[in-house]
């Protein structure tokens, strides 16, 4: 049981990665991928406000680069 959730895991948290590293290189500029995350979010019940979303986007980069080293 312990492996399988520890699988499972890592397969949400690559997943999660993968989706931010598809944002982050998309071919949009940054202010449309930005809205398109907060449209995505509010879809679903979860609001950021400006400074929400940009501390979001610095985490994300943030452990890009660290997964990148």
């Amino acid at each position: 049981m312990k492996n399988s959730m520890g699988l499972i895991a890592a397969f949400l948290g690559g997943a999660i990665v993968g989706g931010a590293l598809g944002l982050l290189f998309a071919p949009e500029s940054g202010d449309e991928t930005r809205k398109k995350i907060v449209d995505a979010l509010e879809k679903r019940g979860i609001k950021l406000s400006k400074d929400d979303m940009e501390d979001l986007v610095d985490e994300i980069k943030s452990q890009v680069i660290a997964e990148e080293k």
